[in-house]
C-alpha cells in the first residue's frame, strides 16, 4: 500500500459542498451485497476453482507462465482479491463469517488472494515481540483454510508492516519505522524478519494440518513489500533532514572501497571529492539531493541494486531451508532502471501502480482528476516496462483511486491490458475486493475512501469485467513480444528516476513489452535495439517483417494505438478505450460525438462520460449466439454529504457518509441482432434479477437508464428468445 504523505495546506476562499443532492444522484438501496448461485454475477460455473493438491500447486511453467505442476504446458490466469484489513476495517472475519466471504469471492471469479498487512494485524496492540494476537492468528488460520476450500491460492506479504513484529507500537499501518531498511544493512533486523517467517508462515495451521509455508495453496511470497532502498529512503525523507539515511553511509563507503582503489581513482571517476572526504576512512558522503544528477548518484544506485539483490537472495534461502516450494518476489514498485536491475534475478516480477494516486484519507487529500486514457494508460504502461520476459508477472497492487471521476476506465485498461501482456496475476488492492453488506460500523466501512474499493459501485463493475476481460480469457495475450535489452550496471545514469521512456513504453497498448538480458536480445527479436529508437521506428520494423498486421490503425502521432489481435482501439484525443471480443464488447469513455461501433454492441449516443460493456454468460461465450449476457453500465459514485476544497473537486475536505449515490445516466444501445423477444432486467448489486424494464421483438435497440424502479445499479441481464 502506498505510504501516507503529508498534504500542503491550502488556503481558500471556502469549502465547496459537493452536489450530491442534486437530482442527478440517487441513493443505492442495496443492504446486503452477497450473491445467490445462479445469479447473472455468480461466474463460479463457468470460471470454476478446482481442487488444490499436489498436482494443483502453481509453478513456472512453460513460457515463463503460472500454471498447474501437472500441466506445465496450460498457462494461467489469476484474479487476485486484496485482503488488507485493519482493525479500522474490520479486521480478519470470524469462522462463519470467513467461510461466507471466500465463497462470495469465489463466486465473484477469484482464484487468488494476498494478504497484505497480516503482521500488523497480528501485532495489533501487542507490547511484546512476536506476541501474536491469538485470536487474530485464529482467524487467519480458518480464512486460509476457507480459500483453500474454495479454490482460492495464497500470496502473502513476509513483511507489510515496517514495524514487523516488535511489540510496544501503534502505528503499525503507517510509513513510520526502519526495519524495511535495516533488512538490507543489520543482522538483527534481518533475525526478527527470519523470526517473523518461523512463528507466522512456519507454525502449523491447526484447520489444514500443515504449516502455511507448506502449503500447496501458497503460491508466491513477497519477501517485503515494497522494499526497495530508494524507495523506503523516500518514504522517510523529511524537510531539512538528509535525503539518505546515515546508516547506509557505511555500508556504501565499504562497497566504493572494493570499487576504486584509492580516493585519488574514485575522485577521477566521480569528478570531485569534498576535502573532508577520504575512502581510506570510509568518509565519502551520500548524495545530498536525490534529484541532482551525479557520478556518485550513479554508484549509489548501482550499490543500491547489489544490496537489494544480494538482501533477496538471503531472504529467499530463508524460505527455501523452511521448505517452501512456491515462487518468491520482492521490489514490488518503482520501475526504474535500478528497481529493474535488482528485479533481475528474481523467480517472478511483482510490481503496484496506480492511476492518481492519493496520500491519505486526511481533510486536504488530493487527486489530479485527470483521465488514465488522455496519458496513455500510463500507469500500466510503466510497469509493464518492469516486466522481466520469461518469468511470471503479478501485478500486486493497482487502481485507479476513488474519488477521481473517471475510475470507471480502470475496469477496461488494466483488464484489457493486462490480457494482452499475457501477465499472470491481477490484484486491484483495497481493504478487500467486496464486502457482505453496506453499513458495517466499522470506520473505514462508513463511506468511500480510496483504497477501499469494495463499497464502490464503479470499482465492483470494473472488477466483475476484469473477471471475463482477464481471467476468462475473453481478450487474447498478443502474438508479439517487443523485449527492451537490459545489458546491466552500465544502464545505470546519473538520474535515480531513470526509467524506460515512454516513447517505447507507448509500444505497451500495441504488444507485449518487457525486459531481457542484452546477451538475449537478438534471438528475441528481429529489430534494432528499442532504446535506440521511437515507437514508430520499431512499429515499422514490425509491419516490414509482417508481424504487425499492415492495415492495424495505430498513429502515435495522431494518439490512436490498436492492439496487433485487433481486439483493443486506445483513442488519447478522444478519451476513448475501445475492446471487441467475440464474447466481450465495451467501450469507456470520456466523450461520444459519434456513435461506437464495436461488432454486435452499437453505443448510439450518451448524456454523459461512462463504461458500456456487454457479455455472453455462459460456458462457450459468443455475443454472436449467445441467449444471456450481461450488460455493464457504470458512470461515477460518491458518498452522501461530500464537501471539497475547490470547485474542480481535487481537494477532499469530508468524505461524508452512506448510503452511496451513483450518478444518474443513460445510454441508447442497438445490437446487431434480433430475436423473436428480448428484455432487459436490472439486476441489483447483490446479483438479484428484478423484473424487465425493457422488452421487444425483432431487432433490439434500447435507452438503458441506470436509475431503475428497484433502485440505481450498474448491472442489467438482457436475454433473448428465439422464434
Amino acid at each position: 500500500m502506498r505510504p501516507r504523505l503529508a498534504a500542503a495546506a491550502i488556503f481558500l476562499a471556502g469549502f465547496v459542498p459537493w452536489a450530491g443532492a442534486s437530482d442527478q444522484w440517487v441513493a443505492v438501496r442495496d443492504v446486503s451485497l452477497e450473491f445467490q448461485s445462479g445469479s447473472p454475477l455468480d461466474f463460479s460455473a463457468f470460471l470454476p476453482n478446482g481442487a488444490i493438491d499436489a498436482d494443483h500447486r502453481l509453478i513456472t511453467g512453460e513460457g515463463g507462465h503460472l500454471a498447474h505442476a501437472k500441466s506445465p504446458d496450460k498457462p494461467l490466469r489469476m484474479l487476485c482479491a486484496s485482503l488488507a484489513w485493519s482493525p479500522a476495517s474490520g479486521g480478519f472475519p470470524d469462522h462463519e463469517g470467513a467461510e461466507r466471504y471466500a465463497r462470495q469471492l469465489a463466486l465473484h471469479g477469484y482464484n487468488i488472494a494476498r494478504l497484505h498487512f497480516a503482521d500488523a494485524s497480528l501485532m495489533s496492540g501487542r507490547q511484546k515481540d512476536f506476541d501474536f494476537n491469538p485470536y487474530t492468528l485464529d482467524r487467519i488460520h480458518y480464512l486460509l483454510a476457507a480459500l483453500k476450500r474454495n479454490g482460492i491460492y495464497w500470496i502473502i506479504d513476509g513483511l507489510s508492516s515496517p514495524r514487523g513484529a516488535y511489540g510496544g507500537y501503534d502505528d503499525r499501518w503507517d510509513a513510520n519505522g526502519d526495519l524495511k531498511l535495516r533488512l538490507h544493512l543489520d543482522e538483527e533486523a534481518f533475525a526478527h524478519w527470519r523470526t517473523l517467517q518461523e512463528k507466522f508462515l512456519g507454525r502449523v495451521n491447526p484447520y489444514t494440518g500443515v504449516a502455511p509455508i507448506r502449503d500447496d495453496a501458497l503460491a508466491l511470497v513477497i519477501l517485503a513489500n515494497e522494499n526497495g532502498i530508494e524507495f523506503d529512503s523516500v518514504v522517510h525523507e523529511r524537510p531539512g533532514e538528509p535525503a539518505y539515511d546515515q546508516a547506509l553511509a557505511g555500508p556504501f563507503n565499504a562497497w566504493l572501497a572494493k570499487r576504486y582503489a584509492s580516493s585519488d581513482r574514485l575522485a577521477q571517476t566521480w569528478g570531485e571529492l569534498g576535502d573532508d572526504e577520504r575512502l581510506e576512512t570510509g568518509t565519502v558522503r551520500l548524495p545530498a539531493d536525490r534529484y541532482g544528477d551525479s557520478a556518485r548518484m550513479r554508484d549509489l544506485q548501482a550499490f543500491f541494486s547489489e544490496a537489494e539483490g544480494v538482501s533477496a537472495a538471503r531472504m529467499s534461502k530463508v524460505l527455501r531451508d523452511l521448505g517452501y516450494r512456491g515462487l518468491i518476489s520482492t521490489y514490488n514498485n518503482w520501475p526504474t532502471v535500478q528497481t529493474a536491475l535488482a528485479r533481475r534475478d528474481l523467480e517472478a516480477v511483482t510490481m503496484n501502480t496506480y492511476h492518481d494516486w492519493v496520500g491519505g484519507y486526511a481533510p486536504g487529500s488530493a487527486l489530479s482528476q485527470v483521465s488514465s486514457i488522455a496519458d496513455g494508460a500510463n500507469y500500466m504502461r510503466r510497469i509493464a516496462a518492469a516486466r522481466w520476459l520469461g518469468k511470471p508477472f503479478i501485478v500486486s497492487e493497482h487502481d485507479h483511486l476513488f474519488w477521481n471521476r473517471y475510475r470507471y476506465e480502470a475496469g477496461l485498461v488494466m483488464p484489457a491490458y493486462a490480457s494482452l501482456q499475457g501477465w499472470d496475476v491481477l490484484c486491484r488492492h483495497g481493504h478487500g475486493p467486496i464486502v457482505l453488506a453496506y453499513g458495517e460500523r466499522y470506520p473505514h466501512k462508513k463511506a468511500m475512501l480510496p483504497y477501499a474499493i469494495a463499497l464502490d459501485p464503479v470499482a465492483r463493475a470494473g472488477e466483475t469485467l476484469a473477471a471475463l476481460l482477464y481471467r476468462r480469457g475473453d481478450v487474447a495475450a498478443s502474438g508479439i513480444s517487443i523485449p527492451f535489452a537490459v545489458r546491466g550496471e552500465e544502464d545505470l545514469g546519473e538520474d535515480m528516476q531513470a526509467r524506460e521512456p515512454e516513447r517505447l513504453t507507448e509500444l505497451a497498448l500495441i504488444a507485449g513489452i518487457g525486459l531481457v538480458p542484452a546477451d538475449r536480445f537478438e534471438d528475441a527479436v528481429g529489430v534494432a535495439q528499442p532504446r535506440t529508437q521511437g515507437a514508430g521506428e520499431v512499429l515499422s520494423a514490425l509491419r516490414d517483417s509482417g508481424s504487425l498486421p499492415h492495415d492495424n490503425q495505430t498513429d502515435t502521432e495522431r494518439g490512436i494505438y490498436e492492439s496487433d489481435t485487433g481486439q483493443i482501439r486506445l483513442d488519447r484525443r478522444a478519451g476513448q478505450l475501445r475492446v471487441s471480443t467475440p464474447a466481450t464488447e465495451a467501450a469507456a469513455f470520456s466523450s461520444l460525438r459519434e456513435p461506437i461501433d464495436l461488432g454486435v454492441l452499437r453505443i448510439e449516443q450518451a448524456d454523459g462520460n461512462g463504461l458500456v460493456a456487454l457479455s455472453a454468460i455462459n460456458r462457450q461465450p459468443s455475443l454472436a449466439q449467445s441467449r444471456r449476457m450481461l450488460l455493464i453500465f457504470a458512470t461515477d459514485a460518491r458518498n452522501s454529504g461530500m464537501v471539497f476544497r475547490d470547485s474542480e473537486e481535487k481537494i477532499i475536505e469530508d468524505f461524508g457518509s452512506l448510503p452511496v449515490l451513483l450518478r444518474k445516466g443513460h445510454v441508447d444501445l442497438a445490437l446487431s441482432r434480433g430475436a423473436a423477444r428480448w428484455t432487459i432486467s436490472p439486476v441489483g448489486l447483490d446479483g438479484t434479477v428484478y423484473p424487465p424494464v425493457r422488452s421487444g421483438a425483432g431487432p433490439i435497440a434500447f435507452r438503458l437508464s441506470n436509475d431503475t424502479p428497484y433502485g440505481p445499479t450498474t448491472y442489467f441481464l438482457l436475454e433473448l428468445e428465439d422464434g
